[in-house]
């Protein structure tokens, strides 16, 4: 029998709900695991152990009155640092917003707290959640379960390496550059980037900013599919304002098994090589989709150029977080970009131009996106889904020198820039859609494989029932050793 504190959300809120368990009991649990294993991961930076005690009464007393509870009714949950929590810091590891105190919860968190949940702490980022590594100078650096000497992934790395060790019932992460995605992969969790738009942003910002930015989501993190259908049915639908006109409704799977699902395949591409481990994985997957007869092809793609994606990627990438410039760094900006060579396309001078890009150019490049956009459309006119990569390599060693855009990874045994694999985000994230990371098996080194499952836009429920589907037939949540 899987182990109380590696069981899934929703396991969790069965117990609680036929009272196997109290929700009190249930929080010490999760509350002793921080304290034993936490110190030697550094994934939960903050935690109000009190404040929880008393949601976590509060819960058990509802549920002797026979209230009706939501569908995490006493689940401990941790949530990454850049949500606000009232009297909590949202920090993204900047030291200057060391004292930004919220007063009031983000959008995200009263939803979840509305759904039962007791809050009890959030999880590690990296500074300004700009990095595939989770190290700041307020919190430190997060390690990864499965091998310490590793990263866990970014920005969401803090929360991904939590529930990998049993240190939290459910988490929610965000997403702009495979920032749920890729600390999935890393840790072997499940984790959903939704559709652009769907889940209100409000309160998973900087302080004093409202403005929803481009490309950004937050979804869901967890140790089962089920966990992210839970968790995107709590966090998705408009805002107060946006409610006032319009309400969603995500349509259901297409198919309800394997057989006869359209899967297009893609192991590597041209513009981040694939390490042969993380390939092997994903064709592992493939394979067995095809022997419960799925329709499978290594050769079905939108009509998209992914070198164009990816340059329209990276511009629309580093337009949406150059609001973040202070304005002495903007003109240090527009001097870099000047003095580029007119032939530099390196990923450091299409990240400087686009800092300091002017806003008739940003129109062009997001004209381009939303051709790209209709093409993706087009295709899964006729395929379900397509499953790819995560990153380019399965997690490795911790590099903090220097900038990001000037560190390698290691893959097929050349040192690559670890910038490449933004491909893999960009790809689908670029033109809104919806993409689930699921467990795939594992390196020969023993290191955890995700595969990305790319669905239509507002194809959600698609893209985490195929998770679903993987996860009871080929292979679902295995914890790393040494957290038992």
């Amino acid at each position: 029998m899987t182990a109380l504190h590696f069981q899934s959300a929703k396991q969790l809120a069965q117990a609680v709900r036929r009272k196997k368990i109290s929700a009190r009991e249930l929080l010490e649990h999760f509350l002793a695991r921080v304290e034993r294993y936490n110190p030697s991961l550094n994934a939960i930076i903050r935690q109000d152990a009190e404040g929880a005690r008393k949601r976590a009464r509060a819960a058990d007393q509802a549920l002797a009155r026979g209230k009706a509870v939501g569908p995490l009714h006493g689940v401990p949950m941790t949530i990454k640092e850049s949500f606000d929590v009232v009297g909590m810091p949202t920090t993204w590891g900047v030291p200057e917003y060391r004292d930004a105190i919220a007063t009031r919860n983000a959008l995200a968190v009263e939803r979840y707290l509305a759904a039962g949940v007791v809050l009890f702490g959030k999880s590690n980022v990296p500074v300004l959640l700009s990095d595939w590594q989770t190290f700041n100078p307020i919190y430190g650096t997060t390690n990864n379960p499965w091998d310490v000497r590793l990263v866990p992934g970014g920005s969401s790395g803090g929360s991904a390496a939590a529930l990998a060790a049993g240190l939290t019932g459910m988490e929610t992460g965000s997403d702009i550059g495979a920032s749920i995605r890729n600390p999935a992969h890393y840790c072997g969790v499940y984790g959903h980037k939704p559709t652009y738009g769907i889940c209100p942003t409000r309160g998973q910002a900087l302080a004093g900013r409202v403005a929803t930015t481009d490309i950004s989501v937050i979804g869901p993190m967890g140790r089962s599919a089920e966990d992210l259908e839970i968790g995107l049915g709590i966090m998705a639908g408009p805002d107060e304002i946006d409610g006032a006109g319009y309400s969603l409704k995500l349509p259901a799977p297409r198919r309800k098994t394997l057989a006869g699902l359209k899967v297009a395949v893609m192991l590597t591409d041209v513009n981040s090589e694939v390490d042969q481990a993380v390939q092997a994985r994903i064709q592992a997957v493939a394979d067995f989709m095809a022997k419960r007869r799925a329709k499978v092809s290594d050769k079905a793609r939108p009509a998209v150029d992914t070198t164009a994606c990816q340059r329209v990627y990276i511009e629309l990438l580093r337009a949406a977080t150059s609001g973040r410039q202070t304005d002495e760094v903007f003109r240090k900006n527009q001097e870099a970009a000047a003095a580029l060579a007119s032939g530099d396309d390196s990923y450091f001078a299409r990240m400087t131009r686009a800092n300091v890009m002017p806003h008739r150019n940003w129109l062009g490049t997001n004209e381009t996106r939303h051709k790209m956009r209709l093409a993706w459309a087009e295709f899964f006119k006729e395929w379900d889904v397509l499953i790819c990569p995560t990153a380019a390599t399965a997690a490795y060693p911790h590099d903090q020198k220097g900038e990001r855009h000037n560190r390698t990874v290691r893959v097929n045994g050349r040192d690559v820039p670890t910038t490449d694999q933004l491909f893999w985000a960009g790809y689908s994230g670029v033109v809104y859609l919806p993409s689930t990371v699921a467990p795939a098996g594992f390196t020969p080194e023993g290191l955890p494989v995700g595969v990305q499952i790319i669905g239509p836009q507002f194809g959600d429920r698609t893209c985490i029932h195929v998770a679903r589907l993987l996860e009871s037939e080929f292979q679902g949540f295995v914890p790393p050793k040494g957290y038992d």
